[in-house]
């Protein structure tokens, strides 16, 4: 199992495609892994090097004791980078791992070549409530969250259509490790790029959902507007685009790539 050793801690990750050519490292949001992406590699695999990684405190990763910090998070990314002996890299990161990616953007902009936020905020939802979900599945487990995880994640007629797929998602879910997906809830409550993401300076795509209750259309307009010269693609999907809009998404992202 490939394991990077960084920051006291271990990262779990993923390679596909040709080292020579260029590379895109892709984050996965809460409560999920790399698995997320697995349309995506494929997709991209013959003209880039794609890395997928589990954020610490999600899958393969470890799970250190928390509280977790963004720019823990960001700089997880960063050693991951280091560790394969890569100077730049595209970046794609999903609702938290989009939050990740603002951080990167704006305090590690040398190492980024272009960005996509996909799905995500400058502040994802309310302070108050991440910490009160944090102490909730400290002592309650993910049984809870992973029961209604589904209807954030995807429309009504998605989740009607791809049972098959919704079930696994969500026992991946229950299978997390409570303590780290709480400190990764607890990254979210102390991120506010609000007043930041102005400083983003890579090239950047920013793709939404339009039925996304989390991190709305809203959201990505107030982010497009703020970031120099960012594109916008809103596609037909709840929060979790690049799997219930598979072909849109990765339609979006090999445009950008290839401008």
């Amino acid at each position: 199992m490939p394991i990077a050793h960084i920051h006291h801690t271990d990262i779990f990750y993923l390679t596909e495609g040709n080292p020579a050519h260029p590379a895109i490292l892709f984050s996965n949001s809460l409560g999920t892994d790399h698995r997320m992406w697995q349309a995506q590699a494929k997709h991209l695999r013959e003209r880039f090097y794609v890395i997928r990684y589990d954020t610490r405190g999600h899958g393969d990763s470890a799970s250190p004791a928390g509280p977790y910090s963004l720019q823990q998070l960001a700089e997880d990314a960063l050693g991951l980078l280091d560790f394969l002996g890569i100077a730049t890299a595209h970046f794609c990161g999903l609702s938290m791992g989009g939050v990740t990616g603002q951080w990167l953007g704006i305090h590690a902009a040398g190492r980024i070549n272009k960005l996509i936020l996909a799905n995500t905020a400058a502040k994802v939802g309310d302070s108050i409530a991440w910490q009160q979900r944090a102490d909730m599945v400290r002592t309650n487990g993910l049984g809870s969250i992973a029961d209604s995880a589904a209807s954030r994640w995807f429309t009504p007629d998605f989740a009607r259509r791809m049972p098959d797929q919704i079930s696994v998602l969500t026992e991946h879910l229950r299978q997390e490790n409570p303590s780290g997906y709480a400190a990764c809830c607890e990254a979210l409550a102390g991120a506010d790029l609000r007043q930041q993401i102005q400083a983003i300076t890579p090239q950047t795509l920013i793709i939404a959902g339009n039925a996304d209750p989390v991190t709305t259309v809203a959201d990505a307009v107030f982010m497009q507007q703020q970031i120099p010269d960012a594109r916008i693609a809103v596609l037909e999907a709840s929060h979790i685009s690049n799997i219930e809009a598979e072909s849109a998404f990765n339609q979006a992202l090999l445009a950008f790539l290839s401008d």
